[in-house]
C-alpha cells in the first residue's frame, strides 16, 4: 500500500477510535496529521501522541463535533489511513445497548462476535481484479480481548469476556419488535458503528479489539417493564459521561501494558484469502 503522509510525520503502533473524550490521553508531542486517502477524507485529522512511551493514532469516528451519523461515517477512509500511519493494533471503543438483562448499564462486554445488518456501506478494500476472500468467522483479535478483560479485571470493571454485537444501521433506534427478536438469538449488544469498521481492519492485517460500554437496555426489554421507557440519546450520553473515566483509565492501561500481537491471526490473514 502506497504511504499517504509524509516522511516527518510520526508514526504510531496503536491506533484507537473514539469519542471527543479520549484526547486527554495522549502525552508527548501531541500533533494533527491530516491523511489524504483513495476513499476520500477520513471523518477528522488524526491525532498523534503518547501513551505509557508507546505512539498512538486517535481518531474520533463521528468527528470532533460528532457531526457524522453512523451510516455516514467514511470507515474504509478512516481505517486506511491508521493504516498508513503503521498502525498494527486498534482499539474501538462504543457506546452500546444491551439485548439481555444480565448486561448491564456500567458493564463493559469484549465482543467476540458480529452481526451485521446495516446496508448500503463501503465494506471492503477488495473490488477486484484480484479475488479476495478475508475470514470473518472470528473477526476480533484473541490476543487483545484477553488483554482488554484482563485489565478491566485489574482494575475492578465489570466486564463479560464475550459478546455478540448486533450492528444496526442508524440513526434511529430499534423498534421493540426488532430489539426483542434480536435478544430471541441470545445477542448481547446493539451498536451502529462495529460493521464495517472491525473488518475493515482485518482486510489491512490489523489486530482489533472492541470494548462495548454499555449505556441502556434496548427497547425491547423495557418494553415489558410499565414503568421504564426506551433509550434516548439523552440518556446514552449521560451514562456514557458517568463512566468515561472509567473507560479512558482502562484504555491507558491496555495501551501501556499491550502485549505482541505479532501473532494474531489478522496479521497474516491475507495469506489465504486471495486468488491470484
Amino acid at each position: 500500500m502506497a504511504d499517504a503522509v509524509g516522511s516527518d510525520t510520526p508514526r504510531a503502533e496503536v491506533g484507537i477510535f473514539g469519542g471527543s473524550g479520549f484526547y486527554s490521553l495522549l502525552t508527548g508531542r501531541v500533533r494533527e496529521v491530516k491523511i489524504e486517502t483513495p476513499y476520500g477524507p477520513p471523518s477528522d485529522k488524526v491525532t498523534l501522541g503518547e501513551i505509557g512511551g508507546r505512539q498512538v493514532a486517535f481518531l474520533p469516528r463521528h468527528g470532533k463535533d460528532h457531526s457524522l451519523p453512523p451510516h455516514r461515517i467514511n470507515y474504509r477512509a478512516n481505517v486506511w489511513a491508521m493504516k498508513s500511519l503503521g498502525v498494527t493494533d486498534i482499539i474501538g471503543p462504543n457506546a452500546c445497548g444491551s439485548l439481555q438483562s444480565q448486561v448491564k448499564p456500567g458493564d463493559f462486554v469484549i465482543c467476540d462476535q458480529f452481526v451485521d445488518r446495516t446496508w448500503g456501506r463501503h465494506d471492503t478494500f477488495y473490488d477486484g481484479p484480484i479475488t479476495t476472500h478475508v475470514s470473518a468467522a472470528d473477526p476480533y483479535c484473541p490476543i487483545l480481548r484477553a488483554h482488554a478483560v484482563a485489565v478491566c479485571r485489574d482494575r475492578k470493571v465489570s466486564v463479560h469476556d464475550r459478546g455478540t454485537v448486533v450492528v444496526i444501521q442508524g440513526p434511529r433506534f430499534s423498534t421493540k419488535s426488532e430489539s426483542r427478536w434480536f435478544t430471541s438469538q441470545g445477542w448481547e449488544v446493539i451498536n451502529m458503528t462495529q460493521y464495517p469498521e472491525c473488518y475493515l481492519a482485518r482486510e489491512l492485517e490489523m489486530s482489533y479489539v472492541n470494548i462495548s460500554l454499555i449505556t441502556d437496555y434496548d427497547a425491547g426489554l423495557v418494553g415489558d417493564d410499565p414503568n421504564a421507557r426506551p433509550v434516548t440519546n439523552d440518556e446514552v450520553l449521560a451514562v456514557f459521561k458517568a463512566n468515561l473515566d472509567t473507560l479512558r483509565g482502562v484504555l491507558h492501561q491496555m495501551v501501556e501494558t499491550l502485549p505482541d500481537t505479532s501473532e494474531s491471526p489478522a496479521r497474516n490473514c491475507l495469506a489465504a484469502s486471495r486468488f491470484e
